[in-house]
């Protein structure tokens, strides 16, 4: 049995790809799994910001292309960078155990958020996350930062920034946690729909692989993943628009998800925020996006998208 995955050339992409491929040689001994590095537009334009250069899809597009031509069998994505509407003849064949889906803020001089300097300039290429940082501290100076995580903890600690806000999953899976000066609560900073988790995505219709990689299913992920996702489709957003969700079982009980969903304005003047509990995921997701949109959550994703 051979599987070929395809992956991006960072050094987090392909860490989470090996991760996928160990985890499936585990469970299968017989297994032998291959890379195929395949550079995307995202990582081809390192001078502007994402909501430039597309936003949506940037990072998976050219992956997706190379499954639809049969030349992979799957693509290990961070699941919050994977659009929600993707081709129907590809799936999510497995969404395993989420890691780490807060934010991390990075600082060479150890400036936590509450005591960063009045004007201070912080990076990060995230209009969600710059959003929600201005919301709580407008005096900050926000600028775009682009690159692998190596390039942008560089920037940081050569004094091109005050500080850096990333996402923190992407710090563990490197052996980078050391760097963090602080973990940021996701009451602070509401994390990306899918934040912290990995897709393997593949064709629809081929079940030997499907088969292969269900080993690697969390459902508890897959249910959370799921009514954050719901939520951002019902938007009608992508991975570039203001808009920030996380679900997580509730008060124990695995068979009620409770989700919290933001839309908020570029300037962090304006914020929809909404919570509630349900059993269906999907359901719980898209009512929660109806009563972001009756509160004015399209008013605030239309400027967004004109701007």
């Amino acid at each position: 049995m051979r599987l070929v995955f395809a992956t991006r050339p960072s050094a987090l992409a392909r860490w989470q790809t090996r991760w996928v491929m160990q985890a499936l040689h585990k469970a299968h001994p017989d297994l032998v799994c291959e890379q195929k590095v395949i550079t995307t537009r995202g990582d081809r334009i390192l001078d502007q910001p994402l909501p430039e250069i597309g936003g949506k899809g940037v990072f998976t597009q050219e992956l997706e292309a190379e499954l639809l031509s049969d030349g992979v069998d799957c693509a290990v994505h961070s699941l919050k960078d994977l659009p929600v509407d993707g081709p129907a003849a590809l799936t999510i064949g497995c969404i395993p155990a989420r890691g780490e889906a807060r934010e991390a803020l990075v600082s060479a001089r150890n400036y936590s958020l509450d005591v960063l300097p009045k004007g201070a300039v912080v990076g990060t290429s995230s209009l969600r996350r710059s959003a929600q940082l201005l919301a709580l501290r407008p005096d900050l100076q926000m600028r775009a930062l682009r690159g692998n995580v190596d390039t942008r903890l560089r920037k940081v600690l050569e004094g091109g920034y005050d500080a850096i806000i990333v996402a923190g999953a992407g710090l563990m899976r490197l052996g980078l946690e050391e760097r963090i000066t602080e973990w940021i609560p996701l009451e602070t900073i509401l994390p990306a729909p899918g934040q912290g988790a990995l897709a393997v995505q593949c064709r629809t219709s081929d079940q030997a692989t499907l088969g292969l990689i269900a080993p690697l299913e969390d459902g508890a992920t897959r249910t959370a993943v799921t009514a954050e996702r719901a939520f951002l489709s019902a938007l009608g957003g992508g991975c570039a628009v203001p808009v920030a969700a996380y679900a997580a079982t509730a008060g124990g009980d695995p068979s009620l998800i409770d989700l919290t969903g933001l839309v908020i304005s570029a300037d962090g003047s304006r914020a929809i925020r909404v919570s509630g509990e349900g059993p269906d995921a999907m359901e719980l997701g898209r009512k929660l996006a109806l009563q972001a949109l009756a509160q004015g959550a399209g008013d605030i994703l239309n400027l967004v998208e004109a701007g």
